[in-house]
């Protein structure tokens, strides 16, 4: 592995370039490091450091490509030469044309806003905020595992091709983490804290906005409570979904469904197919009136946000449904063409070793108009859902099934006992249409899922979510149990 000056980097590239009809090249740099107290024992602190480079030649109608994290000159040279044997045994054998391709002319800079840099919070004073939560995290003998820990990543990205783009983007991400199990005869139950598993983008100023470590001791209470509550009772009702929930919710039931290579095939031996079809695109009832969808890049904070995709096509804001409509898919420049669909600008790589494939950018549910106690005030029964704990979808993305950490039970609008082992299932073609409110900007939580996998050879990478608290009707709740 080696680095490179980014100045010489455009002449190098074509100096290493071979004759061909086109060339594109991604370079990456990725900085992380981890630290964890768990039961107030540090844990192996986790740093890493990645660079390298991606290229992709077309040489008539094949395509080739090759990476390396050899960026030497004579590494370039070398990674050219796989990737134009590639495009050469390519030819005539894919599923699209090559004058398909993306040929971006694009040149610019984009970086996380951050007010406060990662680094101006030195390691005395990261280690201080970790043994803050932990304190507040240790409850007594019930609390029997807790963990605090921190994360930081920043991936530099440079992207250039034949056709003179030039693209810079630096992202920073920060992810803390809070996790409190509590256990009594036999009974166990766990409460995690915003951003354990996603995080947002930006700097140290992100801490506070995702409840870090002002929300561990009402973690851990919450978890020892939990060890008095009633199961969640089995039956159909209205269902009072928290923000934090309803990002998993979206990604599973309307992101992955709307990705156009799952449409068109593409990840049906992996990972699956979508209920949705080509046809139904400005005309499929996708949702009630009051269900509006969009790719937006642009919001501050969320996981996922930039200004070009790693074909270095310009990511704009775009409804996906609009009062309930299906409009558009989330498909890059290549997959619009083969679908003859609409798409956005989410053709992307988890690192500098893969393609880039149709993902999730920020895909937002938009706030509605009812604060979190007009919502309740709606329900005559039902029960209030929060937190994420398992989640199961078939390989349509159509029948599904999740499992929360916790839940209330809401009486005649008025939220009541506490309930533990919350689930409930439903179907996406369904599950959308008994939306009865969409919650105000005040329920709206910004993060995202960090750990989203597709794609052979497969990869994992952060999509960034927004949404609201959400209220259904008729859903199928049912406790630990059943």
């Amino acid at each position: 592995m080696s680095d490179i000056d980014p100045d010489r980097l455009p002449c190098l590239l074509r100096g290493a370039a071979p004759a061909c009809d086109f060339w594109s090249a991604r370079h990456l740099t990725v900085r992380s490091e981890w630290l964890g107290l768990r039961q107030g024992v540090l844990l192996p602190p986790r740093r890493s450091h990645s660079t390298g480079l991606y290229v992709e030649v077309v040489v008539g109608e094949g395509v080739g490509y090759a990476a390396t994290s050899d960026v030497t000159p004579g590494g370039l040279r070398a990674a050219f030469r796989a990737a134009r044997d590639w495009a050469e045994a390519s030819g005539g054998r894919l599923a699209f044309a090559t004058a398909d391709l993306p040929r971006s002319t694009a040149r610019g800079h984009w970086a996380t806003p951050v007010r406060q840099p990662w680094a101006a919070l030195d390691l005395p004073a990261r280690l201080d905020l970790l043994r803050q939560a932990d304190a507040a995290l240790d409850q007594g003998a019930e609390i029997v595992d807790r963990l605090a820990s921190l994360a930081h990543e920043r991936r530099e990205l440079r992207y250039l091709n034949a056709a003179g783009a030039d693209l810079r983007q630096v992202f920073d991400t920060v992810a803390p983490g809070l996790r409190a199990v509590a256990s009594r005869g036999g009974l166990t139950q766990v409460r995690t804290g915003q951003g354990l598993w996603a995080g947002r983008q930006g700097g140290v100023e992100q801490l506070a906005a995702l409840g870090f470590p002002a929300e561990a001791e009402r973690v851990a209470r919450e978890a020892r409570a939990l060890l008095d509550a009633a199961p969640c009772p089995a039956g159909r009702r209205h269902a009072l979904i928290l923000a934090d929930q309803m990002l998993l919710q979206v990604h599973e039931s309307i992101g992955h469904p709307l990705e156009l290579d799952r449409i068109l095939g593409d990840e049906r031996n992996y990972a699956g197919d979508s209920f949705v079809t080509p046809d139904m695109f400005g005309r499929y009832r996708y949702g009630a009136p009051c269900l509006n969808v969009t790719f937006d890049p642009a919001v501050p904070g969320e996981l996922a946000g930039y200004r070009w995709d790693d074909d270095g096509q310009p990511a704009e804001r775009q409804y996906l449904i609009r009062d309930g409509i299906l409009l558009r898919g989330i498909g890059g420049w290549l997959s619009q063409r083969r679908a003859g669909l609409p798409g956005v600008a989410a053709s992307r790589a988890c690192d500098w070793n893969r393609p880039p494939i149709d993902r999730m950018g920020n895909i937002n549910i938009e706030p509605g108009s009812d604060d979190l106690d007009a919502l309740v005030a709606r329900v005559e029964d039902g029960v209030l859902l929060a937190t994420n704990r398992s989640w199961s979808i078939d390989q349509s993305r159509n029948k599904f099934q999740f499992g929360c950490e916790i839940a209330w039970r809401i009486r005649d609008g008025e939220r009541r006992e506490l309930l533990r082992d919350p689930n409930y299932r439903g179907v996406s073609a369904d599950f959308w249409r008994n939306l009865v409110a969409v919650g105000d900007a005040g329920t709206r939580q910004v993060s995202g899922v960090a750990n989203c996998g597709k794609g052979e050879p497969n990869q994992m990478i952060a999509v960034g979510h927004a949404a609201p608290a959400c209220l259904f009707r008729d859903v199928a709740l049912f406790g630990g149990a059943a």
